[in-house]
């Protein structure tokens, strides 16, 4: 996208990776047209997005090596951790294009409520901005961008997004599977409450900051994703629940659920830093290595007593049977 182009979506010139890209998109947003060749979707660009599955993103950025003009701005619109190396995305971006600027975007946006013109907000990062925030390429990004409807905040804290980002999409998908067990608001609610405080203990690991966490691209994000179906993270956590298949649940339609990719690149980075991460271990558990949902719900409940500040150091054993899990979780 070039900046001072009418934003967000005038001559929008390349989603890179979307190569199958279909009508509806295009109603949606008549102002954007799709290609498949790289070399003209970047062609003068001063910013180009990356909306790609987190884990395509460095083949895609290695194919964009030499094609993009040197002013242009990286922005990474992807949310993950690398499965092979564990290396969040703005990592592997600088490997693969070392001589661009990068910032990273995220936060409660639903892309059918953006296209409507309906008020939305996000986080936009770059690590600039620490040191200059009205000249940081997060401000440059968010002056293209920003409309009277389309809201972006400036941050310097990219790991702070970008932790958020991925582990939101882990735990949407155990919102799905509660919502698709019975559960209710209570539920959902505590889910939430802890998951936040499963992002804050890796994102304040690897270098981010609280205030991110409790942010656009952290509870905001997550309470978006974990309370509408409009989420596919959730929809696919209510197919397991129910015992319907992915393809029954997207009716056919071929669609990226990256919190069960990250369901495995997160945890295993949380193992890596010894940050205990026990809803995102669940969906690992029945995502990847496919434990029945009844044994999984009864390992989560029966977990100790904890408190609810880190620093107390207090776990509280107790005598819930596993009958008694089992009842508590309905089935």
């Amino acid at each position: 996208m070039t900046a001072g182009a009418e934003p967000p979506y005038s001559n929008c010139r390349s989603a890179v990776g979307a190569r199958n890209a279909t009508a509806t998109c295009v109603r949606r947003l008549p102002r954007l047209w799709t290609t498949g060749d790289e070399a003209s979707a970047t062609r003068d660009a001063d910013i180009v997005l990356l909306v790609v599955p987190s884990q395509h993103l460095r083949a895609i950025a290695a194919q964009l090596r030499g094609l993009l003009p040197a002013q242009a701005t990286v922005v990474i619109c992807s949310k993950g951790v690398e499965q092979d190396t564990g290396a969040l995305l703005s990592v592997v971006v600088e490997e693969e294009l070392p001589d661009h600027a990068i910032a990273v975007l995220s936060g409660p946006t639903f892309a059918a409520e953006v296209a409507a013109g309906m008020p939305s907000a996000v986080t936009i990062a770059s690590s600039d901005a620490a040191l200059n925030p009205a000249r940081s390429q997060a401000a440059r990004v968010a002056r293209a961008l920003g409309t009277k409807t389309f809201r972006p905040y400036v941050s310097d804290d990219v790991i702070g997004v970008e932790v958020s980002g991925a582990v939101k999409n882990v735990l949407a998908i155990a919102s799905g599977i509660a919502t698709g067990l019975g559960f209710g608001a209570n539920t959902r609610a505590a889910l939430v409450s802890r998951g936040l405080h499963e992002i804050q203990g890796l994102s304040a690991a690897l270098g981010g900051r609280r205030e991110t966490v409790t942010g656009l691209s952290g509870v905001g994000d997550l309470t978006l994703t974990c309370s509408s179906e409009q989420s596919r993270n959730m929809r696919f956590g209510m197919a397991l629940a129910t015992g319907r298949s992915a393809a029954d649940v997207f009716e056919g339609r071929p669609v990226v659920v990256e919190g069960a990719d990250n369901a495995v690149s997160v945890t295993n980075l949380a193992r890596r830093h010894a940050i205990d991460m026990p809803i995102c271990e669940a969906v690992r558990a029945i995502v990847v290595d496919r434990l029945p949902i009844p044994d999984v719900m009864n390992a989560l409940l029966q977990r100790p007593f904890k408190d609810e500040r880190a620093d107390l150091g207090l776990s509280i054993s107790h005598s819930i049977s596993r009958n008694a899990a089992k009842s508590m979780a309905g089935i």
